[in-house]
């Protein structure tokens, strides 16, 4: 009954949420704040995992597939793939479920236990359109941009290291970055990130949007935030990947 209780929570935000904003200029400014706060300082964390991931699945992949009978392009072709499919969307969406999703619970949060949201309300805004509806589409857009950078930053960081470790030379990896290229997967990709900038700003804003209590509290709904937010990335991983990839 929880669990009921909370989906039909949880439906009733959204639709307070997705309602038209009373003054488009502010709406425009706060998306702008807001892309600077959730997506331009992401980009630094973004991409040192990138860089490191990338480089780690390139010598893991490079160890485990010394064989003759192997080609050697393979290495260059495993590490993109990884990175395109998998690490670049749903890896970088996890990290910033818990820099991003416990940022808007917590901000959110104190906001309500301090009373500011119960203000906004009382001087007749719709205070879940005016929070949350700039935070979800500055993610929703900015997001695929930090989506297509990691995929980059993650493939150079492969070739780098890979070739100044002499686990690949230069060419072969190179070679396999362009051999069999689907196009498609990028598409997936940023699709996976969209869906994953939604899931993450609707919940985590969710979180902080109905807590009560003290800021002991709020500490708590940005723990669940990150949780349910990584929960959900999870099970929409599956669900997008068995439907645009079967």
């Amino acid at each position: 009954m929880r669990l009921v209780e909370t989906i039909g929570l949880y439906i009733l935000f959204l639709k307070k949420v997705f309602a038209r904003p009373q003054r488009g200029k502010i709406f425009f400014q706060e998306v702008v704040k807001e892309v600077d706060k959730l997506g331009l300082k992401s980009i630094g964390i973004v991409s040192i995992i990138s860089f490191f991931m990338g480089a780690v699945i390139t010598i893991q992949t490079a160890y485990n597939t010394e064989n003759p009978f192997l080609p050697a392009y393979l290495v260059g072709l495993a590490a993109r793939d990884s990175i395109l499919l998998e690490f670049s969307s749903t890896i970088v969406a996890l990290i910033l479920a818990g820099k991003v999703g416990s940022n808007i619970a917590s901000e959110i949060g104190t906001m309500r236990v301090t009373e500011q949201i119960d203000a906004i309300e009382i001087m007749g805004v719709n205070s879940a359109n005016h929070l949350v509806l700039p935070k979800i589409t500055a993610a929703v857009l900015f997001n695929p941009f930090l989506c297509i950078l990691s995929m980059g930053v993650g493939i150079l960081g492969g070739w780098l290291v890979g070739v100044s470790t002499g686990a690949v030379l230069s060419q072969d990896y190179i070679d396999g970055v362009q051999a069999f290229f689907i196009p498609f997967y990028i598409t997936y990709g940023i699709i996976k990130t969209v869906v994953f900038a939604f899931l993450i700003t609707t919940i985590s804003a969710y979180y902080g949007y109905y807590v009560e209590g003290g800021s002991l509290e709020v500490g708590q709904s940005s723990t669940k935030a990150v949780v349910f937010s990584s929960v959900m990335i999870l099970l929409f991983n599956l669900l997008l990947t068995q439907l645009l990839l079967s």
